[in-house]
């Protein structure tokens, strides 16, 4: 919202000396965000001056028009005399009043002006366009003032190009500060002045004569006002002071009618629209739209309504979308001059439409159709349902002022019931929330500035303006009492925290695994959790993986990702694409973090109150209306593992650095980690492992898909890790502990077997762990051979097993039977054979 300072005056007597950087601070310390002090002429000089032109001649002989002038200013060259000036605008004519800076003065830029021979003659200043003057971007020619106005006068004041404009970003709950009133109120308070209320006028009562009006939707419509201007004057044009108005608070000017509406509603607050009567068939409905009903727009567009829009109709259809924008079919025509009769025609009776509309459904309306407006960026953020009446007495009264019509008697206002909103605020709940002392006068004061009445002792009883929608409970009260008296006074006193336990043990295993990953050389990321189906398009799920069933947004940053993640993969692969292509070729990704799975029966969401802790059944509620949310950690790697260099070739990373990632995962859970042959996408078929912990599969890991590979555009041999933590500590996190210590040597001892191909090497790995018994320190996987010595559908695993007591040193015999007792229980669970016997 552009507040120009000049026009906030008009509502609050601000002291003389204060400047927009001023106002700026106190509004600022009010709790609204101030993002500019734009300072409009501050580098103009006069003399600048309305002129009158009293000759011209057209020069020839140039590529383009050049036009020879004497113009009238009066006496403000010290003279009296006509000044002469060379021209190259060609939309003015003898006796028009124009803009003249003369020598000596400096236009917006700074642009100094002097006196210059060219084109032949000498030109004594300039004749202004308004981009020149800084009052716009207009530079199509030159800007023509009202014939009325004496030459010689001072064109800087009466156009007011002098001013401070302040930009203040509106937050949503503020809607009412998208209006000069309701940033004229924030200042009165902020200053401790009384406000000039515009919205306070003699408003003539409802009656049976007024534009005939019927409100279908009561829900989508509770207001609508109707006024009727007959006799306007189709040639009268905006008076330059509405015009400046508009121009400084960002809106171009248009035609007169239109410019009064946009007018009051920068004014008031409440947007209006204006139709022409003559075009209006019979009386205006406002219902829902039915399908396949199309409407022409003011922006020329034909659109397609849905049966959600709400519209303003008449006999022959469709005439606006509600809060959003009018039709063309009854738009007020432009002014035109009829060739026959010389006279200027044009709309000379308008009705003029105040209504409120439900925020919710203009905002899906000018989303759904991509039609941002003023008005309804206004009705989206709450408008005063009461300031409807006002702002269509503001808008008829300047009708009758500037365009000499005449305003009917008849008066249309439908009005829904609007209940009572009360609220009970103990008088001291901002002292307790700010932990300052404030007292009941001060509370009471505070809130009567913003429009509230208030009524009681200890405990008040306070009903919020029609303007404040978002005030509904006590704990809104308070933070307007806390605002209004200064953040700054607020003390900074460290809250007494109670004495905590420390961190759950989920909480360290979360913090061992991440420094566990790191310290292997893996990067973390955060990743968005939005996606959209190109995403499961790209890792080849099935349509029926359900994975594919996500939890929908109902209002999605972006269109094309309107659902939340069901696996972390796809924000892993999209970070570790984007780092390739900014050469980042060699890397090692993880990520921890929520997947969202949506439950199969959908539940609303109770709200909760702010004034006490939920009860256990309103979290028992929350928990059920919520969709699972499991974590997860995920890894991604591409490139080498180990770089290359003068010391020989890299070793490219590989499907089994994503298992030793799980493994990483697993140990520090303190968990032993199964691992065998699975297959799920998005893994190459051949070259996924299956992640198990005591039976249960908590995940995959592998080398991807060289299809997904392509479709995501990712390095070749691309591998990728995903585990569900909640599903690796169903059971609980177990405590991690270090290792016994044993001060006597290892005994090594090696095996190699024949196993049918088909048999996993973890299934022959735990036989040898069960047999070898409690002297086994550790065993290891160090060869797969496939071949003719193996035989055929047979495959060789070589073991290196290590065998250690903690009271002795093993004899050979020991370790030899401690060996034999394995391969005796690998043959006996997997059918091995000890290679070459």
């Amino acid at each position: 919202m552009r507040v120009p300072l000049s026009w906030l005056r008009e509502y609050v007597d601000l002291p003389a000396g204060e400047t927009g950087r001023d106002v700026a601070a106190r509004l600022v310390r009010a709790g609204l965000e101030v993002e500019t002090v734009e300072q409009l002429g501050g580098d103009l000089k006069g003399p600048l001056v309305v002129g009158e032109v009293l000759s011209i001649e057209e020069l020839s002989g140039f590529k383009k028009p050049i036009r020879h002038c004497f113009v009238n200013v009066g006496d403000a060259n010290g003279t009296g005399e006509p000044q002469e000036i060379v021209c190259g605008a060609t939309n003015f004519q003898v006796g028009d009043r124009v803009v003249v800076v003369l020598p000596g003065a400096v236009l917006p830029g700074p642009f100094p002006i002097a006196a210059r021979q060219t084109y032949g003659h000498t030109s004594a200043g300039m004749i202004c366009s308004a981009r020149e003057l800084g009052m716009g971007d207009d530079h199509n020619g030159i800007l023509v003032l009202e014939s009325h106005l004496e030459p010689g006068t001072d064109a800087i004041e009466l156009l007011q190009l002098v001013d401070e404009v302040l930009d203040i970003a509106v937050t949503p709950d503020r809607g009412y500060c998208l209006s000069m009133r309701g940033v004229a109120r924030e200042a009165a308070a902020a200053y401790g002045l009384p406000l000039a209320d515009p919205a306070l006028l003699d408003v003539p009562p409802a009656n049976a004569f007024g534009y005939p009006v019927k409100v279908a939707d009561p829900a989508g419509c509770d207001r609508f006002v109707a006024r009727t201007v007959t006799g306007v004057e189709p040639a009268a044009k905006s008076p330059i002071w509405l015009q400046r108005r508009l121009q400084k608070s960002g809106i171009r000017p248009i035609s007169l009618t239109v410019d009064i509406t946009n007018y009051v509603m920068l004014e008031v607050g409440q947007p209006l629209h204006a139709y022409d009567r003559n075009r209006v068939r019979g009386a205006i409905l406002v219902r829902r739209a039915e399908e396949g009903e199309t409407l022409t727009t003011l922006d020329g567009v034909k659109r397609k309504l849905s049966a959600e829009d709400l519209l303003i109709c008449d006999d022959s259809g469709p005439i606006g979308l509600a809060g959003v924008m009018g039709g063309a079919t009854t738009e007020i025509l432009d002014p035109v001059l009829d060739p026959e009769t010389g006279e200027v025609v044009g709309s000379t009776e308008v009705v003029i439409e105040a209504a409120h509309f439900d925020p919710i459904s203009v905002a899906r309306t000018a989303k759904r159709h991509k039609l941002p407006s003023e008005a309804s960026k206004r009705f989206e953020r709450g408008v005063d349902p009461e300031a409807a009446r006002a702002a269509a007495q503001r808008a008829v009264d300047l009708l009758v002022l500037i365009a000499g019509g005449t305003a009917e008697a008849g008066v249309t206002d439908i009005a829904a019931p609007h209940p009572v909103r009360t609220i009970a605020i103990a008088a001291d709940l901002p002292d307790r929330v700010a932990g300052t002392e404030y007292g009941r006068e001060t509370v009471t004061r505070r809130l009567q500035e913003i429009g509230c009445t208030v009524v009681g002792a200890d405990v008040l009883e306070v009903t919020p303006p029609s303007w404040r929608p978002d005030l509904t409970d006590p704990y809104d009260l308070a933070e307007e009492v806390i605002r209004l008296e200064g953040y700054d006074n607020v003390p900074a006193r460290m809250p007494n925290v109670p004495p905590g336990r420390g961190l759950t043990e989920a909480q360290r295993f979360h913090r061992r695994m991440g420094v566990a990953l790191a310290g292997a050389g893996y990067v973390e990321i955060n990743a968005y959790p939005f996606l959209g189906e190109a995403a499961f398009d790209g890792l080849g799920l099935e349509k029926d993986d359900e994975r594919r069933r996500t939890v929908k947004l109902v209002n999605p940053l972006n269109d094309e990702e309107p659902a939340l993640r069901t696996t972390l993969l796809p924000g892993l692969l999209g970070a570790l694409r984007r780092n390739v292509g900014r050469g980042n070729t060699d890397l090692a990704l993880f990520e921890t973090g929520t997947v969202f799975l949506p439950k199969a029966e959908l539940k609303v969401a109770p709200r909760l109150s702010v004034e006490r802790r939920p009860t256990e059944q309103e979290l028992a509620e929350l928990d059920a209306a919520l969709p699972d949310q499991p974590r997860r950690v995920a890894v991604a790697l591409a490139g080498e593992r180990q770089p290359s260099g003068w010391w020989g070739k890299g070793v490219p990373s590989c499907w089994a650095d994503a298992v030793e990632a799980a493994r990483t995962v697993a140990r520090a859970a303190n968990l032993e980690l199964t691992v065998r042959q699975g297959q799920r996408a998005p893994w190459h078929p051949g070259r996924c492992a299956e992640l198990l912990v005591d039976g249960r599969v908590v995940g995959h890991a592998g080398e991807l898909h060289p299809r997904v590979v392509k479709a995501l555009h990712l390095p070749e041999r691309t591998s990728a890790m995903e585990i569900d933590l909640d599903v690796l500590l169903a059971d609980g996190v177990r405590k991690v502990s270090g290792p016994p210590v044993s001060a006597y040597p290892v005994a090594t001892q090696d095996v190699a077997l024949i196993v049918g191909s088909e048999v996993p090497a973890a299934e022959v790995e735990a036989a040898l762990r069960e047999g070898a018994g409690a002297l086994l320190e550790s065993i290891r996987l160090f060869d797969v051979f496939t071949g003719e010595q193996a035989g055929e559908g047979k495959k060789s695993l070589a073991y290196t097993l290590r065998f250690r007591a903690d009271d002795r040193t093993l004899t050979a015999d020991e370790a030899s039977a401690a060996r034999e007792s394995a391969v005796a229980a690998a043959g006996g669970r997997t059918g091995a054979l000890l290679r070459g016997a």
